[in-house]
């Protein structure tokens, strides 16, 4: 009797068993919890992700490629100056190791002052170069728009190169290269956050290898697997691999230029600085074309930034027109929240883009009307 209780027993009293819940239905009732708690930390990580993006744009192609260039005229010119005159010309840390051990030499009582005169003057001719860079190109990154003497630079160092190919003597010539590579090397210092040096590749080198090893830690500390990387580092290994195709390139391009020095000097008939005319005739015609056609060029990279700004506005107008559409279908069939948090992330780095190119336009803009207040406001002389 009192282990089984009839149902007319204490009716008031009597329980009914727990409901079974459904695993199906506990998943959907949690998951959207989940969801709930997990959706401000991705959309945390997909707009650092997106700032990762935003920290380094490739330069573009053609300035990529006349760096490169440029890399290749140093080292054929580095290479035709140590064949001809025993000296490397762009070799600052070189040189300046050099006058600490000749300053040594000196004490000891060894009196070499004739290669202690040597590496002060290639250290100081290279930094001759890149003062007059400073005076010819006013700002640290490639633009067109200024008044920088882009032409005027190249063309002064075609004739640095051309005057060290017929010029007699030993020291003089070296100079005049080393004051070509300090112009050179000062007039290619920085693009959109990648540092680019053209006439060594000491500091590529490092940052080659940096670079690896931070890509490499990233995929160690996953296990090696693509699939387990998050957004940030994925945007991290993209950034670094862009940088590895500009550095890559820089001492790809420095190597091959010495080796195709070294076959030229053999080649070309006379004494072996005359192939530094080779590096010469690239550098004076890239300049004196740049001069004829500044306007041009002028005219064609606004063109571009128009078209990209156009773009990037039509992608920002069709991720909003897309994010309506996906708001309407959550109100009427209740799917899911992380396609529309996805969706949010690509709206936010569309806007990103647009704001940028937005940023870059108005600030061409504005240096274009100061310069034309500068010109109106000052007086007409009598």
């Amino acid at each position: 009797f009192w282990l089984k209780p009839s149902s007319n027993f204490l009716p008031g009293l009597r329980q009914k068993p727990p409901p079974r819940i459904c695993s199906s239905a506990m998943t959907q009732q949690v998951q959207p919890a989940k969801q709930c708690e997990s959706s401000p930390n991705t959309k945390q990580m997909k707009e650092k992700a997106a700032q990762i993006r935003k920290s380094f744009q490739r330069p573009k192609f053609w300035v990529m490629g006349f760096g490169w260039c440029l890399a290749a005229c140093a080292g054929a010119a580095n290479v035709i100056a140590f064949k001809s005159w025993n000296l490397y010309a762009s070799h600052v840390t070189g040189s300046t190791s050099a006058i600490a051990f000749r300053l040594e030499g000196y004490h000891q009582g060894e009196y070499v002052s004739g290669s202690l005169k040597e590496a002060c003057l290639l250290v100081f001719s290279f930094l001759c170069g890149a003062y007059a860079c400073g005076l010819l190109i006013d700002k640290n990154q490639v633009h067109f728009m200024g008044k920088a003497f882009y032409g005027l630079a190249l063309i002064l160092n075609s004739s640095l190169l051309v005057t060290a190919a017929f010029i007699p003597g030993r020291l003089l010539p070296v100079c005049l290269v080393a004051a070509a590579c300090g112009l050179q090397n000062a007039m290619c210092t920085s693009h959109f956050g990648a540092i680019i040096r053209t006439t060594h590749v000491t500091g590529t080198v490092t940052d080659i290898g940096s670079t690896l090893g931070r890509i490499s830690m990233i995929y160690i500390r996953k296990g090696c697997r693509c699939s387990k990387l998050d957004d940030v580092e994925r945007a991290e290994v993209g950034v670094d691999a862009r940088k590895l195709a500009v550095l890559f390139g820089l001492w790809s391009f420095y190597f091959m230029g010495g080796l195709f020095g070294v076959y030229m000097e053999n080649i070309i008939p006379g004494p072996p600085q005359r192939a530094l005319l080779l590096p010469a005739a690239f550098t004076g015609s890239v300049g004196l074309f740049y001069m004829a056609c500044r306007q041009i060029l002028k005219d064609y990279i606004k063109k571009l930034e128009r078209e990209r700004f156009e773009a990037d506005l039509k992608e920002a107008h069709d991720v909003l027109a897309h994010m309506g559409t996906r708001l309407q279908d959550l109100e009427r069939n209740d799917q899911s929240v992380v396609e529309l948090d996805e969706d949010m992330g690509h709206m936010i780095e569309a806007l990103h883009e647009v704001e940028a190119d937005f940023e870059n336009l108005v600030r061409t803009h504005s240096r274009m009307l100061e310069r034309t207040d500068s010109a109106t406001s000052k007086p007409d002389k009598p």
